[in-house]
């Protein structure tokens, strides 16, 4: 009679099939979660970002073969509202060897997917004198290509001076008082 009763307690325990919520499936590894690509670190230098969008890429086949090899470069590339749609201008995707006649030329301009909304006011602040959309990164975000855009406006030298010169003296900072934590624990 107990023996019914703990089964019948874990049966009541047990969540129904319409109460047990979906996982989401990813058929292998390699389209579960983020992979970063790339990155375009000498805009942290050149810019102050003041908005980021996260946005879709389309590619061919060959494109996505050769950014799993990692072979891209973001320097010297921008985003373009032009027509009401986004264009990512001057990004270097390397040929994929082994495509053959069906390969993609490295250098062409590639749309970027947004929400109308996001395009809309992209194209407005862009208007705006000195803004710019400058590529932060490229990854995989399970399974498809993602381009991180940042609304951005351009540093000046003097900015790239104090920006550097305040960043040594951190470091000088931080190495005295290493040196001096080091010497006080001796004594």
């Amino acid at each position: 009679m107990s023996g019914a009763t703990v089964s019948h307690v874990s049966r009541c325990l047990m969540p129904e099939w319409w109460q047990i919520q979906p996982r989401i499936r990813t058929y292998n590894r390699r389209m579960a979660g983020e992979k970063p690509i790339a990155e375009n670190r000498k805009a942290r230098h050149d810019y102050h970002f003041l908005e980021r969008f996260e946005a879709g890429i389309v590619l061919t086949g060959s494109e996505v073969k050769s950014l799993r090899e990692g072979r891209v470069s973001l320097q010297q590339s921008y985003a373009d509202v032009r027509e009401g749609e986004a264009w990512l201008v001057g990004a270097h995707i390397d040929t994929y060897d082994q495509a053959g006649i069906q390969n993609h030329e490295p250098e062409r301009d590639r749309k970027l997917l947004l929400h109308r909304r996001e395009l809309d006011s992209l194209y407005g602040k862009v208007r705006e004198k000195g803004l710019t959309l400058v590529p932060i990164r490229l990854y995989f975000r399970n399974g498809r290509a993602k381009v991180e855009i940042a609304l951005a406006r351009g540093k000046e030298q003097r900015d790239k001076r104090r920006e550097l010169a305040k960043r040594e003296a951190d470091r000088q900072i931080e190495r005295a008082l290493h040196e001096f934590d080091v010497t006080a624990r001796r004594h």
